[in-house]
C-alpha cells in the first residue's frame, strides 16, 4: 500500500533521481493525515472499499496539491465508509488547509459537508453559495423536476432535502 501512496511523488521525482528525505515524509505524512499508515504494508487488494479510498487520497495528498479535484468518491461505498470518507475530506480542509472539489449526487450529504456548492443543470450554472443560501425548493425542482421539502439538520443545521416524488 505505501508503495501506491508513493505514487503521489512521481511529478517531483526527475530523471534517475533517488527517492529523499522529503519524499519520505510527504507520503508518511498523507499515510498520517488519511489514517492508513497503520496499514503501510498491507497489499493494495486485501484493503476494504473505504481503505483504499483513503489510500488513493493519501496518494493524492502525498503529490501536494494545492487543489484536489475528486468525482464521486463515495460511490460504492456503504454509509458508514461514506461519512467517514466525507469527514476526512472535512478535516482535510478544515484543519490542513487542501482545497477540495467534490463531485457529489448525494445532496443531503453536500448540503452537510460542503461549504460552497455548484448547482448546475444541462451543463449549466443554475446557483452557486453556501448551501444554507442557495438551497431551495425552487432549485430543488429546477434542477432535478423533484417536488421536496426542505427542514434544517438537525445535527449540522444544513438545509435535509425531504423527497415528496416527481412530478
Amino acid at each position: 500500500m505505501k508503495d501506491l501512496v508513493a505514487r503521489g511523488r512521481y511529478p517531483h521525482q526527475r530523471l534517475l533521481s533517488r527517492w529523499r528525505d522529503e519524499d519520505e515524509r510527504a507520503v508518511q505524512k498523507a499515510m498520517q493525515a488519511t489514517g492508513v499508515d497503520n496499514l503501510w504494508a498491507e497489499p493494495v487488494d486485501t484493503l476494504s472499499g473505504g481503505q483504499r479510498q483513503r489510500v488513493w487520497i493519501a496518494m493524492v495528498l502525498a503529490q501536494q496539491t494545492p487543489l484536489v479535484l475528486m468525482d464521486e468518491p463515495t460511490t460504492w461505498l456503504d454509509i458508514t465508509h461514506q461519512i467517514e470518507l466525507l469527514e476526512l475530506l472535512q478535516h482535510l480542509n478544515e484543519d490542513h488547509g487542501h482545497t477540495l472539489a467534490v463531485v457529489l449526487h448525494d445532496l443531503n450529504q453536500a448540503c452537510r459537508y460542503a461549504t460552497h456548492l455548484i448547482a448546475m443543470r444541462d451543463g449549466k450554472i443554475v446557483a452557486c453559495g453556501h448551501p444554507r443560501d442557495i438551497v431551495t425548493v425552487e432549485l430543488i425542482e429546477q434542477v432535478y423536476d423533484l417536488r421536496c421539502m426542505i427542514i434544517e439538520d438537525p445535527v449540522a443545521h444544513t438545509p435535509l432535502i425531504i423527497p415528496l416524488g416527481s412530478r
